[in-house]
């Protein structure tokens, strides 16, 4: 279970401020898979970034009574003069797992080839994608984030993400960022539509696409 308290973020530049979460109060369910969305800006990846903990709230506290994932398609976490096995080396030592299985399973998964073996800041937007989906989905968490995926990789690389995300989250949550319909669609349950500041939840995936839908068809209110 993921509880939001009074949470906010403004965030502020060239002396405009931008709200992207007004005192939103909320509860992510546990064994549930939630959808997240909103238009472009409306702050979904920031959203995942204060529950993952490498975002502060502005005002507000986040609960959890699990392990919470990073987001995956986020890899601001990684060093970059690291390579990518030594970046999953350290992700093994840090969650206390076996460094030699984490490893060939990111190898084998990612299909990286060489460049697992040079520093990660060497890497493409979709390389350090797909390190950090690999890595992701080869530890344990209560809690999955996940930020687009769905573009990551070729066509076959992505069914093979949907799978082992649809068999690691039997009995587990996720909060899922997401571009494509279809993907919620299949991926989740409920969803969060997010819109000037507000969260609104919503039981079902297919009211949480509406909502969505219609406010993309109004214009954005400035």
């Amino acid at each position: 279970m993921i509880r939001l308290v009074d949470v906010s973020k403004r965030f502020f530049a060239n002396g405009v401020e931008t709200v992207v979460a007004d005192r939103v109060s909320m509860v992510f369910p546990t064994g549930k898979s939630v959808a997240l969305l909103g238009r472009n800006g409306a702050g979904k990846s920031s959203l995942l970034k204060m529950i993952a903990g490498t975002l502060r709230p502005s005002e507000g506290r986040i609960e959890t009574d699990g392990s919470v994932s990073w987001p995956v398609g986020f890899a601001g976490s990684f060093h970059g003069d690291l390579t990518g096995v030594q970046n999953t080396r350290f992700v093994a030592r840090i969650h206390g797992v076996d460094s030699d299985g984490l490893v060939e399973f990111v190898r084998h998964f990612a299909g990286l080839g060489d460049h697992f073996r040079v520093p990660f800041r060497t890497y493409s937007q979709g390389m350090r994608a797909r390190l950090g989906f690999a890595l992701s989905m080869g530890l344990a968490f209560d809690t999955y984030l996940i930020d687009e995926i769905a573009a990551v990789g070729d066509a076959a690389f992505r069914e093979k993400c949907e799978a082992t995300l649809a068999d690691r989250l039997t009995g587990r949550s996720a909060i899922v960022v997401s571009h494509s319909p279809g993907f919620l669609s299949r991926v989740c349950e409920a969803g969060v539509v997010m819109d000037r500041g507000r969260a609104i939840w919503f039981d079902t995936i297919d009211d949480a696409l509406a909502a969505h839908h219609a406010i993309l068809q109004s214009p954005p209110k400035s």
